[in-house]
């Protein structure tokens, strides 16, 4: 299944085998991958509640 990340980034969940939560230089983001490749990543959240709160959301449309 299919599930839009933003305006321009569709993601194909059935291929992703993990997900990580992740603190960057600029912030906190979701990275999603296939494997050991990563293939995409959210956008900057402020903190980890807010991130996994948002991962939740996305998961529950699939």
């Amino acid at each position: 299944m299919f599930v839009q990340l933003n305006e321009r980034v569709f993601l194909n969940m059935a291929k992703i085998t993990r997900t990580k939560i992740d603190h960057v230089e600029d912030g906190i983001r979701v990275r999603f991958y296939e494997g050991q490749d990563q293939v995409a990543k959210s956008q900057r959240f402020e903190d980890v509640k807010t991130a996994e709160k948002w991962l939740k959301k996305l998961l529950k449309k699939c």
